[in-house]
């Protein structure tokens, strides 16, 4: 790939991070339908795998782990994530919790410090995520005492 190309796919990337686009605006399942907000796409897809199993370090083929959850449905609607919670920390905006929109991504420091674990914002005080506790994915809410204890932040 000559540089130029590698130069031009950096900055769309970059873009596309900060100004998350209308997902699925040219697919041909959706013609004749207005397009919708990616985020939620995602949240739509991700409460589709409600009930799914938690496996450490799982990408979807057995079962998800919280990273590897974010990232299958971030990925479906064109938004590469590292694999990593800590990782994924580290990409977007930061979103306060008071201006959580569905589809934002939001951390907690579970098993070690820093970000440790991740889920999606699906509105209302809630989020879904691959739950290590519970052995699958499921939906909790942010103010719950453990999670409120435990936020530490989201992203966009």
């Amino acid at each position: 790939m000559s540089q130029l190309c590698i130069k031009i796919y950096i900055v769309i990337t970059l873009i596309f991070m900060t100004y998350p686009p209308a997902f699925g605006a040219g697919d041909s399942s959706r013609a004749g339908k207005a397009p919708k907000d990616g985020r939620c796409d995602i949240v739509t897809w991700a409460k589709r795998c409600l009930g799914k199993p938690y496996v450490w370090g799982g990408n979807g083929r057995k079962g998800y782990d919280c990273s590897g959850f974010v990232r299958a449905a971030y990925n479906r609607y064109g938004l590469r994530l590292p694999r990593s919670s800590a990782a994924q920390y580290r990409v977007g905006t930061s979103v306060s919790r008071s201006a959580l929109r569905p589809g934002d991504r939001v951390f907690f420091s579970t098993y070690r410090r820093g970000p440790s674990h991740v889920g999606i914002y699906i509105g209302n005080d809630k989020f879904i995520h691959a739950s290590s506790s519970k052995r699958r994915i499921t939906i909790d809410r942010l103010s719950s005492r453990y999670y409120r204890a435990r936020y530490i932040g989201a992203r966009r």
